[in-house]
């Protein structure tokens, strides 16, 4: 009889599960994947899930939260993920938990780059340029707090031309550091006190990985956005971020960027030295000028007593001459005097009067005649006009009657009056009529 055959040991689902994990974790604790990212999700608790592919496969992959990167992470980009791998028996699938992860060469990092300034120069950002103030009394500073970048801004400002620096500390490469950095732009904007004339945003140089805050979005609209003049330093002479770009200069090297904010002191003394001379040169030589003008307008000026003792003689010449003519001018009318006939001309005049006498007489005849008929006229009139006068009709015995509204003329208007008066030759007498008797006389 043959034997019956061993059952296979029955296992649980969580045995199952935990002895896979075992296994992967065993096998795989320490890997690097290369592959590029799909479906890139950074979740609201601080992780990041994600899946690397290549052409024919597809591995999970999760990053937990406070894990750094100087990679930003996006969908395309091809990567080199440090990790190890492990099951989730949730869902029965395997991930791979990724501590370390940076781009798979710089050429992703640089289409990255390329496309971003693509779109930002497009909403034109890189479009306004200002010119830096030529003596700022205020500087501010954008940079690490440690290292030779600091240090060598503040010690070229203070050979140059010192003035006063305010240094805003930040993180200049890692997460956080864009964000920082455009903080830091925002926050000098807002200063009522204080104010920079014009901020340096500055690094040490490194690889474009550690340069990768400066071409992060947020940093690049601050600077195009602020009201303060930037020049932007990060980075050596060959490096170009984004912020270059939009900055209003680029110096090649912090310390250039602090030549490029501030005169150079021994430079302005000197131009005040030559300034000061080639005023004083001009001075003199204007003073010359002036000096070679008079001279030569003195030149030209006669000497004032040979001009007076000129003026004298012509004077005199005319006196004499005046004199001379004036004489000459009497003897001619004393001769035009003599020369006309008194007597005739007395004759003229009093047979002119006399002609004028005998011509006047009929009108003064005439003129005495019109006025004796007009007076004999005029007396006859006044004397037939006294004759007929109502005086005379009042001495003859006749009386006039006057009311308050003048002649009354019927004893019916007498009647009604409370007062009269009768004007006689010599007089008036005053009345009040008595209204019952029927008539006055």
């Amino acid at each position: 009889m043959e034997a019956q055959a061993e059952s296979p040991a029955i296992f649980s689902v969580s045995e199952i599960s935990h002895a896979l994990k075992r296994a992967v974790e065993s096998q795989f604790a320490q890997v690097c994947v290369r592959g590029e990212i799909s479906g890139y999700k950074l979740h609201s608790s601080g992780h990041a899930y994600f899946a690397l592919r290549d052409a024919e496969c597809v591995l999970d992959a999760v990053m937990w939260r406070g894990t750094k990167t100087n990679t930003p992470l996006q969908d395309g980009l091809e990567v080199i993920a440090t990790g190890k791998l492990t099951t989730y028996g949730g869902r029965s699938k395997y991930q791979m938990v990724v501590t370390q992860i940076e781009a798979a060469g710089q050429g992703a990092l640089l289409k990255i780059l390329q496309d971003r300034k693509i779109k930002l120069a497009q909403e034109g950002l890189f479009d306004r340029k200002r010119e830096l103030p030529k003596f700022p009394t205020i500087i501010g500073v954008i940079t690490s707090p440690t290292g030779a970048v600091i240090r060598d801004i503040l010690h070229r400002i203070e050979d140059r031309f010192p003035c006063h620096v305010l240094v805003w500390p930040v993180l200049v490469q890692g997460p956080g550091a864009a964000e920082q950095i455009a903080a830091a732009i925002k926050g000098f904007n807002t200063f009522t006190q204080n104010r920079p004339d014009v901020l340096i945003v500055a690094r040490g140089g490194g690889s474009l990985e550690d340069l990768w805050a400066f071409n992060e979005e947020i940093v690049v609209r601050a600077a195009a956005f602020s009201d303060i003049p930037i020049v932007s330093a990060v980075g050596h002479e060959t490096d170009t971020t984004l912020i270059d770009f939009a900055a209003d200069k680029r110096a090649p090297t912090p310390t250039a960027a602090a030549e490029f904010v501030t005169p150079d002191h021994q430079n302005l003394k000197l131009f005040v030295q030559e300034s000061d001379m080639r005023l004083q040169r001009n001075i003199l030589q204007m003073q010359e000028r002036y000096r070679l003008m008079l001279t030569n307008l003195e030149s030209r000026i006669p000497d004032l007593p040979t001009i007076l003792l000129e003026k004298n003689q012509r004077l005199d010449d005319w006196f004499e001459r005046y004199t001379r003519s004036s004489l000459m001018y009497l003897e001619r009318k004393e001769y035009a005097i003599n020369a006309i006939k008194i007597p005739s001309v007395l004759l003229q005049i009093e047979k002119a009067e006399q002609a004028l006498e005998k011509s006047i007489q009929p009108f003064i005849t005439a003129f005495s005649n019109v006025f004796t008929e007009k007076e004999q006229s005029f007396k006859w009139q006044a004397m037939l006009l006294d004759q007929n006068s109502y005086q005379r009709t009042l001495e003859k015995g006749f009386c006039l009657v006057e009311g308050p509204k003048g002649i009354v003329s019927s004893a019916a208007s007498l009647k009604v009056m409370s007062e009269a008066s009768i004007q006689f030759s010599d007089g008036k007498v005053r009345i009040q009529p008595l209204k019952e008797q029927k008539t006055l006389f």
